[in-house]
């Protein structure tokens, strides 16, 4: 089969495409999915930058999120048939390989059927976002109706499916955008107050926004000087949930003035530590996404795609920042 290796770290021309033997069932409970797009994250440019987790097994196939038709089934698997679309996050961090590639292997418990009323493309773009947007919001912010909330870089990967999420739960959600096209894209999907960051204070119109209270929730999609900025717009004893690791600069103190209760979002800590239950709870949020998204109320907004052939161009886009929904790379 074709895949694409990382052959070491760095730039994105270490991803090299090459030819691979096609992956076998090796336990009775795995199915073999023919793979029709895989989905490009953060995370996937992040390990072709600093090296994957498990450097020992290099090179290696990137890519958690994927989408395909199954073609092979093992002798204990009762869920899948072949012929199944289906769609899931797995493997691509280094260990298991990802999903750059025409095939792969995965196991029947993290995998859910793909929603009838999208595409392949679409599919494979959003396992990943559904499952970080879904325990952030509702697992780590205990996010309820009437709520107000902050969602940062709201027409992003995260940030864009986070606000139909937080719609979907009875919440009023304001959102930071850099642009006036951002702008109206976020307030199709539901967003109560766009927030252009580079023209105003963005703490300061989330104030006003809240009558000097500050939001019930905020989520940090971005890292850096916006967790403290985050803190700064939540109200006392409000929620404030990170994607990212807090640097050296964090304005701790203000989360504290404030009795915030801050928690850390990182969906991909089950396949990196083995916690098959919770790995199965995300494939349980990918079944009740499917439905969401098949009865219209949420949508995933592909911004561009490549082929398979084209991962190296698609790292280098992702890097330019600036993008609205996701990147993903379609596979023949």
């Amino acid at each position: 089969m074709k895949a694409i290796l990382m052959t070491a770290i760095g730039s994105p021309d270490v991803l090299q495409v090459q030819t691979l033997p096609t992956p076998i069932l090796e336990q009775d409970t795995q199915l073999l999915v023919r793979l029709k797009a895989a989905g490009v994250n953060p995370i996937d440019t992040k390990l072709r930058q600093r090296g994957t987790f498990y450097p020992d097994r290099m090179p290696a196939v990137l890519g958690c999120d994927g989408a395909g038709i199954v073609e092979a089934v093992g002798s204990a698997v009762q869920q899948f048939r072949v012929g199944d679309a289906v769609y899931f996050c797995n493997g691509g961090l280094g260990g298991h390989p990802g999903n750059y590639a025409e095939y792969a292997i995965v196991d029947q418990q993290f995998v859910a059927h793909k929603p009838k009323s999208i595409s392949f493309a679409e599919a494979a773009a959003a396992p990943l976002v559904l499952i970080t947007a879904w325990e952030a919001l509702y697992d780590r912010g205990r996010l309820e109706a009437g709520q107000q909330v902050l969602i940062q870089a709201g027409a992003g990967g995260v940030g864009h499916v986070a606000i139909q999420l937080a719609k979907l739960a009875g919440a009023t959600v304001c959102t930071t955008v850099s642009s006036p096209e951002k702008a109206e894209f976020v307030t199709q999907l539901g967003a109560d107050q766009p927030i252009l960051y580079k023209q105003v204070d963005p703490v300061d119109a989330v104030l006003h926004w809240t009558k000097g209270e500050g939001v019930d929730l905020a989520f940090d999609t971005v890292g850096g000087a916006v967790l403290s900025q985050s803190f700064a717009a939540t109200s006392v004893y409000g929620d404030v949930v990170t994607l990212l690791a807090p640097n050296t600069n964090t304005d701790w103190k203000t989360a504290r003035d404030r009795n915030l209760r801050v928690s850390f979002e990182l969906m991909l800590t089950p396949m990196l530590k083995g916690l098959v239950k919770a790995q199965q709870e995300q494939a349980k949020i990918l079944r009740q996404c499917a439905r969401l998204i098949d009865q219209g109320q949420l949508t995933i907004h592909v911004g561009q795609t490549f082929s398979l052939d084209q991962a190296a161009a698609a790292h280098q886009c992702l890097e330019s920042g600036s993008m609205m929904g996701k990147l993903v790379l379609l596979i023949d």
